[in-house]
C-alpha cells in the first residue's frame, strides 16, 4: 500500500486506520523511494492491531525493462534511507524538467505547487497531476497522464533507476525481501530464474492487474525457481476500482513462508562479536 509518504492519498495513519476498518490483519507499507511513512504506519498498527510490514518500491532497470522491486520486511530502514537520498533528489530534479515543459506549452503550473502536493512527501507524476487538476488545466488524473506526462506524452520524463541487482542487494543489506512487484506477462520462466541467480526472494502473484489464469502461472513458475508468492492490492488510497482496499486478499500461510525465510537468512548472519573487554 502507498501513502502521503509518496503518491498515495491518506497519511500513513489513515492508510492504518483504514486497513483496521476493512479487517485487515497485516498490511505492507510500500510507499515509492522512501521508507519515511513507516516509523508513523508502525505506531499507527500497534494501536490499531493491524500488523505494519515495513517496505518499500523501488524503480529499477532489468534488460531494457522498467522494473519495480518491492523491499519487504525491512529491519535496517537506516540503511535503506541513506541509499534513497539520491534517488529522491532525483525525483525532485525530473518534477522540475516536467513543470518546464508544461510551461512551455502554456499549462503555467508551478513547482511549488507540485511541492505542495506532495506535502514532503517523495515527490512523483501523481503530484504534477494533482497539481494540474487543482490549477484547472486540465480535467483530471487522466487527462494529465494521457495528454502531457504518461508514457511517450510532450511532458514525460523517464525516471531515475539502477540496476535491479544493485536494487536487490539494498533490500538485503536493509535486512529484506525482494520481491518483483507486478510483474505481469513479463515474468517469463526464463526471466524469473535468472532473478533468482541474483537474489530475488519472491514475486508478486496476486495483484489487481493479474487475471486468475495469469497469477496461477506465476505461482507455479515462481514455486519452480524455488522462491517465494506476494500479493496485495497496491492501494493509493481510492474508494472504487479494481486497486481497493482489501480487494485483494493474501493467503496468511504466504506471509508466514516469507517469516521464516527472513529468520532463516538472519540466523545464517554472522554473531557480532564482543567488544575488547567484554565478557
Amino acid at each position: 500500500m502507498h501513502s502521503t509518504a509518496s503518491d498515495g492519498a491518506l497519511s500513513p495513519t489513515r492508510v492504518v486506520e483504514a486497513a483496521r476498518d476493512a479487517k485487515l490483519y497485516a498490511i505492507a507499507l510500500t510507499d515509492h523511494d522512501t521508507v519515511d511513512g513507516v516509523a508513523e504506519a508502525t505506531a499507527a498498527g500497534a494501536e490499531f492491531g493491524v500488523r505494519l510490514i515495513a517496505g518499500v518500491e523501488l524503480s529499477s532497470h532489468f534488460d531494457d525493462d522498467e522494473l519495480h522491486l518491492l523491499g519487504l520486511h525491512l529491519s535496517n530502514q537506516d540503511a535503506m534511507r541513506s541509499a534513497l537520498r539520491g534517488l529522491q533528489a532525483g525525483r525532485v530534479e525530473r518534477a522540475v524538467r516536467i513543470v518546464e515543459v508544461l510551461n512551455k506549452h502554456s499549462i503555467p503550473v508551478t513547482m511549488d505547487a507540485v511541492l505542495a502536493e506532495a506535502d514532503k512527501g517523495a515527490v512523483g507524476r501523481p503530484h504534477v497531476a494533482r497539481a494540474m487538476v487543482a490549477g484547472g488545466w486540465v480535467r483530471d488524473f487522466r487527462e494529465a497522464f494521457d495528454r502531457w506526462i504518461g508514457f511517450g506524452r510532450p511532458a514525460y520524463m523517464a525516471k531515475e533507476r539502477f540496476d535491479v541487482a544493485d536494487a536487490i542487494a539494498l533490500v538485503h543489506q536493509a535486512g529484506g525481501l525482494a520481491v518483483w512487484a507486478h510483474p505481469g506477462e513479463s515474468a517469463t520462466p526464463t526471466r524469473i530464474l535468472r532473478l533468482a541467480d541474483m537474489g530475488l526472494d519472491a514475486v508478486e502473484v496476486l495483484h489487481p492487474s493479474h487475471p486468475p489464469s495469469l497469477s496461477q502461472r506465476l505461482f507455479d513458475n515462481t514455486e519452480k525457481a524455488g522462491l517465494l508468492p506476494s500479493g496485495g492490492s497496491d492501494w493509493h488510497g481510492t474508494h472504487d476500482g479494481p486497486r481497493r482496499l482489501g480487494g485483494q486478499l493474501v493467503p496468511k500461510i504466504w506471509l508466514d513462508w516469507q517469516d521464516a525465510r527472513v529468520a532463516d537468512r538472519a540466523a545464517m548472519l554472522p554473531a557480532e562479536r564482543p567488544a575488547a573487554g567484554t565478557a
